[in-house]
């Protein structure tokens, strides 16, 4: 790069391109908030990522449940209905008010516990005599039911229970096992807010089924009517001793009542005592006689008071005491006394009070007034006769009630003991008359053969299995793969710890600078095929960059050579080291196209095989060499006595002899010796391509450091642990401060796509893929040919 730029260009260049570089730290950090929502995106990848996983898991499950179906016992389930119907005793009876929510739920919840009763199966399995059935008492198990059979069988050995059993053949236990098998498979509910009753059986036998549920019913019908009759004919001959006594008692209380009357005097008449009539007649009379006297009293004052207050005042008066008793005399006196007065005030108005006419008016109007005072005495004496005979006629009416009065009071002692005797009389004659009726009531009740239950819809025999539900099966077995394949996934992913995508790279402060695609025809070696490999090269995969030049492989080590060149380039030549953290990520094969893409720049590049251990720079290159570079260093020729060019690239290589074992490897790389040689090619050479030992397996690449200006890292794709390049890099700061930046090998660019996020490159890598052509044709459908052809020289090499 420093032919065509300067170091001023270059440090621009540099500026410019960093944002697509990446720098320690300037990954993008969610935001607070943003671990409150769900990252969709992220989700649909691994949805695509682990579908193959889920869907054969589901097939799993759906074959599962096709093998369950085929091979498990079906059974069938039929039902019957039955109403509670209070109305229907309205026949025998009155029609019973309508219970509260309370009491009607605990009557509908007595009749099912009826149902469930081991007394009304017995009866069904009398009545169908199902103990004689084989295939009810015996049905047919399903898998399950063995399996948790032999379980228990298992157990009861194990815990040392006796296998005893009763006598299969006897009637008794026949018909315990029938019961128990017929509670075991009924089923009994409450259909909500109703009074109906829903009743199933499940048998392996669809006919068996309805026949059984059928009988259940009419069985439960027939007890209820059994019930009512038991209990109608209880009370019956309980209530008819009742009775018996009660008759008794009703006449030995009715004769103590007669006699008691009898012996006390206490006559009656009208429906009362004699005594009480008579003190009821005075005492109104009594009463009366009262009032007569205060009224008379009454009269007697006004006139009295009257007539004291003289003759003037009396005819003042007269009009309304005559208005008062209604008296037609001091009416008319009244009348004529007006007369005269008015005659006598217009003759003196005309002729004088002294006229004769005047003084005889006034003569006569006297004369009037004192026929009014004496009629006004009269009357006043009139009324005080009245009041006097009033008050003799009171006192001898209250001593004719205080003798009445004493004798009622003696027949009221005896008359006490007598209610009580009539009370108790009643009573029992009351109780006696209820008894009877309900006698007569429950007797006729006997005679109507009708329950409170009816059933509304009988049961017919099934046409489709209950169980097992072929759809339920089918789909729960298909949801449960698939949820366990979708819980393989997620712990795939959670346990997901190697490099999928450059951002990774960035987190960690390091440069991304590319996916390296797998080279067409190139295998990842075994460690029991690495020999065979190595014996025979493919030394095209070494050179694969100069060869195939618009691939997507040489575009991104093309990017790193720019990289490398920008950030390295004030310097004359530059010594780079291509290292890994684990053996195997395909650093040699990087390295060699690295060091081969540069020497066509054209520039001078010298490549040197520092991986003593294992040569693999140099067998994989497959050039011949006589001697080695570890001669070299030993002192024994001069490094450029051991210099061997690439005939088809014109690179040149020290080359590590494959047979020769060294193991003071890190001494040979980092000793005053390789600080010569490097010295001595720098002025030689304008790169300086060092293939160096994985970092973590041995000690070389850090103690070949300081020899180095930066560090090329190739990381495996998908097989580098994340863990290990951090945990590796923070033991190794000065390595990981010269790092130029990562590559990431073997990239499954089909698979990338999965990993990528919305608006990614590597979401768009489809769209990129018509810029990376491979001998004039797109690169996809080139490596499909090259690795078709690898195959078949593989093949015969092998």
């Amino acid at each position: 790069m420093n032919e065509f730029i300067g170091i001023g260009k270059a440090k621009k260049m540099q500026e410019a391109i960093r944002p697509y570089l990446g720098q320690p730290g300037t990954a993008k950090q969610p935001e607070a908030g943003d671990e409150r929502f769900i990252d969709v995106d992220r989700l649909i990848q691994i949805a695509r990522r682990q579908a193959k996983l889920v869907v054969l898991f589901a097939a799993i499950g759906l074959l599962l449940g096709v093998t369950r179906l085929v091979f498990a016992t079906y059974y069938y389930t039929a039902g019957t209905s039955v109403l509670i119907d209070d109305n229907l005793s309205r026949f025998a009876g009155d029609v019973s008010p309508a219970p509260a929510n309370m009491e009607s739920d605990k009557k509908i919840m007595s009749q099912v516990a009826i149902l469930r009763s081991s007394s009304l199966a017995a009866k069904v399995v009398d009545r169908q005599q199902l103990y004689e059935k084989h295939e009810f008492v015996n049905p047919p198990l399903s898998v399950t039911q063995q399996i948790k059979g032999l379980a228990k069988m298992a157990m009861d050995v194990f815990a040392g229970k006796g296998t005893e059993m009763a006598d299969a053949d006897s009637l008794d236990a026949r018909k315990g096992a029938a019961v128990a098998v017929l509670m075991e498979n009924l089923r009994v509910e409450q259909q909500p807010q109703s009074f109906v009753i829903d009743l199933y059986y499940t048998s392996t036998d669809p006919t068996l089924s309805a026949q059984i549920a059928n009988a259940y019913a009419e069985a439960y019908l027939s007890d209820k009517l059994d019930a009512n009759f038991d209990a109608s004919q209880r009370a019956t001959v309980w209530l008819r001793a009742r009775l018996t006594d009660l008759k008794d008692q009703s006449q030995e209380a009715a004769l103590k009542v007669e006699r008691y009357r009898t012996e006390n005097g206490l006559t009656s008449a009208k429906g009362a005592l004699l005594s009480e009539e008579q003190l009821s007649d005075i005492s109104g009379q009594y009463i009366l006689a009262q009032a007569d006297s205060a009224k008379a009293l009454a009269l007697y004052n006004q006139y009295k008071a009257i007539v004291a207050a003289g003759q003037q005042t009396a005819v003042d008066n007269a009009a309304t005491v005559s208005e008062q008793q209604g008296s037609t005399v001091i009416a008319t006196l009244r009348a004529r006394y007006l007369a005269v007065t008015k005659r006598a005030q217009e003759i003196e108005g005309r002729f004088g009070p002294e006229h004769p006419q005047a003084i005889t008016l006034r003569r006569e109007q006297d004369d009037i007034g004192r026929q009014i005072f004496l009629e006004l005495k009269q009357m006043t004496e009139s009324y005080r006769n009245q009041y006097e005979v009033a008050v003799s006629r009171e006192a001898s009416l209250k001593e004719g009630l205080s003798r009445i009065t004493g004798q009622t009071s003696a027949a009221n002692e005896s008359l006490v003991q007598l209610k009580d005797l009539e009370r108790n009389a009643e009573a029992i004659s009351d109780l006696y008359k209820t008894y009877l009726t309900k006698y007569q009531e429950t007797a006729q009740n006997q005679s109507f053969p009708i329950s409170e239950a009816r059933v509304i819809s009988p049961a017919s025999p099934p046409t489709e299995a209950s169980s097992p539900k072929r759809t339920l099966t089918l789909g729960g077995s298909l949801m449960l793969g698939a949820i366990f394949g979708i819980g393989l996934g997620l712990w795939r992913e959670i346990r997901e710890g190697t490099f999928r995508l450059g951002d990774e790279f960035t987190t960690l402060g390091l440069k991304f600078l590319g996916y390296l695609p797998p080279i067409p025809g190139a295998t990842r070696p075994s460690p029991d095929d690495e020999r065979k490999l190595i014996a025979n090269p493919d030394v095209e995969t070494m050179r694969f960059a100069v060869k195939s030049g618009g691939t997507k492989f040489t575009e991104t080590l093309r990017h790193a050579k720019i990289v490398t060149d920008t950030m390295l380039g004030s310097q004359n030549c530059k010594v780079i080291g291509v290292v890994s953290v684990l053996p195997g990520e395909g650093k040699t094969t990087i390295a060699a196209n690295f060091a081969t893409l540069v020497a066509s720049s054209p520039a001078k590049v010298l490549m040197i095989d520092a991986d003593l251990r294992r040569g693999s720079l140099t067998q994989g290159l497959g050039i011949r060499f006589e001697t080695g570079w570890t001669e070299a260093l030993a002192g024994t020729t001069k490094w450029q006595d051991t210099l061997v060019v690439d005939p088809q690239t014109g690179a040149s290589l020290l080359a590590t002899p494959r047979q020769v074992k060294v193991f003071n490897t890190s001494e040979l790389i980092s000793g005053p010796s390789m600080a010569t040689l490097l010295e001595e090619a720098r002025s030689m050479f304008d790169y300086i391509i060092v293939d160096l030992p994985p970092i973590g397996p041995v000690f070389d690449a850090k103690a070949f450091e300081p020899l180095a200006d930066g560090f090329l890292l190739v990381s495996e794709w998908g097989a580098t642990p994340r863990a290990l390049l951090k945990s590796t890099l923070e033991q190794e700061p000065a390595i990981a401060a010269k790092l130029l930046g990562v590559v990431l090998n073997k990239a499954d660019q089909e698979k990338l796509s999965t990993y990528g996020g919305l608006g990614s490159s590597e979401k768009l890598y489809s769209r990129y893929a018509s810029y990376y052509l491979e001998h004039g044709e797109p690169i996809m459908k080139a490596r499909g040919r090259r690795r078709r052809k690898a195959r078949v020289h593989l093949s015969k090499e092998l």
